[in-house]
């Protein structure tokens, strides 16, 4: 397999740990000086830890959660990846008590890969359109 091939193929092992909150493959995949950047977060994500604070923010507000993937792009070191954060509101999300709304978002994910692990992780999400699914905002 390419390097190539086997980067875009950690990009998608990764949703799928995530999903499950694989700390064990967190700990292989993702480097300790790991970061994401991340505008809509009330808090920094770094290294194998934050993946895990990230998890324990989002899968519960969100317990059917799924992210199809719709496109992944790679070249180099760099992985484009985007997809879609679909599920039911159905567990407080970063302090919106559950409405049992239906979400599914937009996302685009960024990762830098070296030597076979996540270095970096630039998110960009459809925030306003999470916010006006949970009935948060009308604009």
């Amino acid at each position: 397999m390419s390097t190539t091939e086997a980067n875009k193929q950690l990009a998608r092992d990764y949703f799928d740990a995530f999903l499950r909150a694989d700390e064990a493959w967190w700990a292989r995949h993702i480097a300790p000086g790991f970061r994401r950047h991340d505008p809509g977060l009330p808090f920094e994500v770094v290294g194998p830890e934050g993946v895990r604070k990230l998890a324990d923010a989002l899968l519960p507000g969100i317990p059917d959660l799924q992210l199809p993937i719709e496109d992944l792009v790679a070249e180099g070191e760099k992985v484009l990846v985007r997809l879609r954060v679909k599920g039911t509101h159905g567990g407080d999300l970063m302090g919106v008590p559950a409405t049992g709304r239906k979400i599914d978002i937009a996302v685009l994910d960024l990762f830098q890969i070296r030597d076979g692990q996540l270095v970096e992780h630039w998110a960009l999400l459809d925030n306003l359109g999470l916010l006006r699914q949970i009935g948060v905002s009308t604009i």
